[in-house]
């Protein structure tokens, strides 16, 4: 009787300890990294929204004329870089360098390209994005792209 209740309690034991090393072996880097790159993808597929998700609800962008917010930084995506629901450039990341600034802050900089195509050139640029964690995962709280 002993055997029944102690190998369903064993094995139970060994998927806690398995999936809780797991958990634990995220590592934050490759996790914003990660968002990053999911979030190219989304924006590739014209999928705004799945690009904003990378965003943190209280995000601020810096522009020309000062910080804006979420809805701000959504208006000049959908204004200056969508034709509806179709982007009108490829956009990439690359040149990733990771500062973490704390347990629950990290400075990600790097560059961009939006690729050429038969209506637009070839853009460039450079960003700084301040990323926070949340209970949600890696979020970007701040971004000054140029």
């Amino acid at each position: 009787m002993k055997n029944i209740v102690v190998k369903p309690l064993f094995i139970l034991l060994l998927l806690l300890a398995a999936f809780n090393t797991r958990a634990q072996s995220s590592d934050p880097k490759d996790e914003i990294i990660k968002g990053m790159n999911d979030a190219a993808l989304d924006w590739n597929k014209g999928n705004l929204d799945g690009y904003m998700a990378l965003y943190d609800l209280t995000a601020t962008m810096m522009t020309k004329t000062g910080r804006i917010g979420l809805d701000g930084i959504r208006a000049v995506y959908v204004k200056y870089y969508f034709d509806g629901n179709v982007p009108k450039q490829e956009l990439s990341y690359d040149n990733y360098q990771l500062t973490f600034l704390g347990p629950d802050y990290a400075l990600l900089t790097g560059s961009f390209t939006l690729k050429a195509n038969t209506k637009l050139p070839q853009r460039t640029g450079i960003y700084s994005l301040i990323f926070v964690r949340r209970a949600n995962g890696w979020k970007l709280l701040h971004d000054h792209s140029g």
